[in-house]
């Protein structure tokens, strides 16, 4: 493959330089100016003593909550509604607690996630001089004239990567464009589980398997907070869909609670020493998860030793007192149930007393000084896009999937005539792509609370003309071919032509690129109801077919905001039959919000080559190109399971488990404050698959039609967990376990050896799984260790992979609820070493005798 330093759009590089860190379309030549402030170096120590910084964050802390009134504590306690930002009066900003100035107390600033920093507390101030007719989108919610920011690929992308330096290198790049902006906390990574692949914010997380996305979590955690900021993982817990989640009931075993969806957090509190975490709007086992005594003081702080601070996500709280009392400390984003009169009142009543709100605040100042936020000013400076963009392209290179490939790649460099082709309704092939992304809608404009608004974008034909550009071919042709529907018109380069004409284009190029996908957004799962209540499930968004024009509101029948057919599946399998040898010479790209459900024509080996770029954010075009013609060799593997149609886990399951039944008389309202009207009973989802999610759920075969054969395959599965091919080829041999173990308290070291038996410079990922003794129920393999390695042409490494029986993931352990902590059962172990779920095979089993705590 031709190798050449990678260059992205260079007609975005002056422009970045020029825009200042707060512009927008109405002020572009703004210039960043901080408000005057007194530096806390030059504080005086006597009359504020918690300004010494020879002192400890606990000591300081404590000395400021003395000096501080009844009424500053309730102040501090939550978000401040929207209003200009006091150190920085060209931020207008809804994701902030006011400062104390004189205190010192600096103003908190909060930014969302986890793609980029987005939603970050600053839009243009001047857009309040408008008419509110006139403010797009409404303050102080104006994606558009947000301060600008990195649009990173999707959370997904760092966990196909397999490699926890790019999750560090996607908190890099957060934290230091957070400094720039001025910004304190960072709400991320999001580390639910892609329970449900049409789970609406499955790009904002890693994918299905616990331990992978604990791993990417721990990465960009230490990260971020490297910086001098706070991350916060979100959100706590069992907030595994979109649909009516500020009422959803989430009823899930102790078990699989604490060996799946709990697994991720605590990973990121021990590990990585998460100074905050997130409560979620969703009711688990019957209680808030803001109010949930088990989650936030039991689980949280007594068995995890968290000593962060809890903030509730934006109007998530159901209470005053419980709130308080069960485990939060900080409101967002306005005070509502912790307004000063109701916290009065509760005092007054002997409900709460002074100390629980100090507890509250001393949890949250305790980590700002530990991270020196009382002590830098509030000063926002230039952000490096090109920096940020290079990062961008090399996380979203580095975890982009060859699904599949039948020869159509690499794309000679050499090639003469291009068509790329995409539905005219769909942003895959016009627009660089994220969550949310609409046609003819600028970054930022879908509506989600991870929307980032970049200063640029590549889109795919751009993409291909630079890296056919710098590949020295500059007589090919690049043509954009855009289908209806109906698949009944198509326009090439913007030109009407029939279906059939333009079947004729691609059956007469050189290279036929598709690109299709799964776009989504928070707000709304990919599923179509009756209603708006979302509560009778009509149809299931899982393949390349479904969409609908609003991507963050329930989808309908006949309502505002009807699901609709793109026909997508039916277009590719016409350009895949529109000429001999189509298979050859076609590549069908997918940018995925999760795992779509497979047609198995697409499968095998008269489908399309397929690489899977999930959202690839602003540098999409540079990204799919590279990878495309070879310049970048593809190495990421899937961190979720890729189902044959109608074979999958959303085809076997009821109402019980999504969007939930109905439970009770009471009723409930619906949406923000209400919005969306009132159902009669509680939606009540049931985990009763267990821990049994994903690529585990195919290997249990709780469908009863998924055998798994002798090889591993299974006949449900089009592409499984952790797989990922090369444009090289890779040997593993001599896998073993050594020396044996005996007893559960000693680690457990596996090693193997890799070849790359090609001719190209490639990375391999060796995966651990082991299945521990039976001791509730079947029992299936788990990702316990995986090492990515990169080799030349030839070369051959041994991998080194220690599973350590203490280790906060608990790999050789099951939770026992009855005893109310993590247990080693007596018996043999399974080792299982391979190159995804369905190619691990059986090394040893390993003789564990000792019952002890994991």
């Amino acid at each position: 493959m031709p190798s050449r330093p990678h260059r992205r759009g260079r007609r975005w590089s002056a422009l970045a330089a020029a825009i200042p860190v707060a512009a927008s379309s109405f002020a572009l030549t703004a210039p960043v100016v901080a408000a005057p402030q007194t530096s806390s170096v030059q504080a005086s120590v006597e009359a504020l003593p918690w300004m010494n910084t020879s002192l400890s964050p606990e000591e300081r802390t404590g000395r400021l909550l003395d000096a501080m009134t009844l009424a500053q504590k309730f102040q501090q306690l939550t978000g401040t509604p929207p209003e200009i930002v006091p150190e920085l009066p060209e931020c207008y900003g809804g994701r902030h607690v006011r400062g104390i100035a004189e205190l010192q107390i600096p103003t908190l600033r909060i930014t969302n996630g986890p793609v980029g920093v987005g939603q970050n507390d600053c839009v243009d101030a001047a857009l309040l001089a408008l008419p509110p007719a006139q403010r797009p989108l409404g303050v102080p919610y104006i994606h558009e004239s947000s301060a600008k920011a990195t649009a990173l690929p999707s959370a997904t992308t760092a966990a196909a990567s397999f490699d926890p330096d790019v999750a560090g290198s996607y908190g890099d790049v957060i934290g230091t464009e957070m400094n720039n902006l001025a910004l304190h906390v960072f709400e991320a990574p999001g580390v639910n589980m892609a329970r449900l692949p049409i789970l609406g914010r499955n790009f904002e997380y890693f994918g299905e398997d616990p331990f992978l996305s604990g791993t990417m979590a721990v990465a960009e955690t230490k990260a971020v907070q490297e910086q001098g900021l706070i991350a916060m993982p979100k959100h706590y817990a069992a907030n595994e869909q979109e649909t009516n989640r500020q009422v959803t009931n989430s009823v899930v075993d102790e078990r699989t609670l604490h060996e799946t969806y709990l697994l991720p957090f605590e990973m990121a509190v021990k590990d990585g020493d998460a100074a905050s975490i997130m409560c979620a709007y969703n009711y688990v086992n019957g209680v808030p998860s803001c109010q949930n005594e088990y989650l936030l003081e039991d689980v949280l702080r007594e068995q995890w030793g968290f000593e962060g601070y809890v903030q509730s996500d934006f109007f998530a709280t159901k209470s005053t007192v419980p709130t308080l009392l069960n485990g939060m400390d900080h409101m967002m984003p306005v005070p509502q149930q912790w307004a000063p009169a109701l916290l009065q009142a509760a005092l007054d009543a002997g409900q709460i007393s002074e100390a629980d709100i100090d507890l509250a605040l001393e949890r949250r100042y305790v980590q700002m000084f530990k991270y020196g936020i009382f002590d830098r000013p509030l000063v926002q400076t230039p952000i490096d896009y090109d920096a940020g963009g290079e990062q961008a392209y090399e996380i979203g290179t580095r975890g982009s999937v060859l699904l599949q490939n039948n020869g159509a790649l690499p794309i000679r460099s050499d090639v003469q005539d291009v068509v790329v082709v995409g539905k005219a309704t769909q942003v895959y092939a016009q627009q660089a792509v994220a969550g949310g992304a609409l046609v003819g809608r600028p970054f930022g404009s879908g509506g989600g609370s991870s929307d980032v608004v970049p200063v640029y974008s590549v889109d795919p034909v751009e993409g291909l003309q630079n890296t056919l550009e710098e590949l020295g071919n500059t007589t090919a042709r690049v043509r954009l071919v855009l289908v209806d529907d109906a698949n009944q018109t198509a326009t090439i380069d913007g030109q009407a032509v029939s279906f059939d004409n333009a079947l004729a284009e691609a059956a007469g190029a050189d290279s036929v690129v598709i690109m299709a996908g799964t776009i989504s957004e928070e707000g709304a799962d990919r599923a179509t109801f009756t209603d708006v209540t979302g509560t009778q499930l009509v149809d299931i968004g899982d393949d390349l077919d479904w969409y609908a024009d609003n991507l963050s509101s329930i989808a309908t029948v006949g309502g505002r905001n009807p699901a609709k057919n793109s026909n997508t599946v039916a277009m590719i399998k016409a350009f895949m039959g529109a000429g001999p040898a189509m298979a050859d010479k076609t590549a069908l790209v997918l940018k995925d919000n999760a795992g779509v459900a497979m047609d198995p024509a697409l499968v095998g080996q008269h489908g399309p080559s397929i690489l899977e770029a999930w959202f690839p954010g602003q540098e999409d075009g540079n990204i799919v190109a590279d990878l495309l013609f070879g310049v970048v060799n593809p190495s990421g593997k899937s961190p979720v399971t890729y189902p044959i149609e109608g074979k999958g886990f959303l085809d076997h399951i009821g109402a019980e488990h999504f969007p939930g039944k109905l439970v009770g008389t009471e009723q409930i309202p619906l949406g923000f404050g209400g919005s969306g009207g009132t159902i009669t009973g509680r939606p009540t989802v049931e985990y009763t698959e267990g821990v049994n999610i994903g690529y585990r759920w195919y290997e249990a075969n709780l469908s009863g039609d998924c055998p798994t054969a002798d090889d591993g395959s299974n006949p449900c599965v089009a592409f499984p967990f952790g797989h990922g091919l090369s444009y090289t080829d890779f040997e593993l041999f001599r896998a073993m376990v050594a020396p044996p173990v005996s007893k559960g308290t000693k680690p457990v070291k596996v090693q193997a050896f890799v070849e790359n038996t090609g001719d190209v410079t490639g990375s391999e990922v060796v995966q651990v799984y082991v299945r521990v003794p039976e001791a509730a129920g079947t029992e299936t393999k788990k990702l316990v260790g995986f090492q990515k390695v990169e080799l030349q042409p030839g070369e051959k490494k041994r991998v080194q992979i220690q599973i350590d029986p203490e280790a906060s993931h608990h790999p050789l352990s099951t939770w026992d609820a009855a005893a109310d902590q993590w247990t080693t059962p007596e018996g043999g172990l399974e080792v299982y070493v391979g190159t995804s779920s369905q190619d691990a095979e059986l090394v040893r089993t390993v003789k564990v005798r000792q019952i002890g705590r994991g």
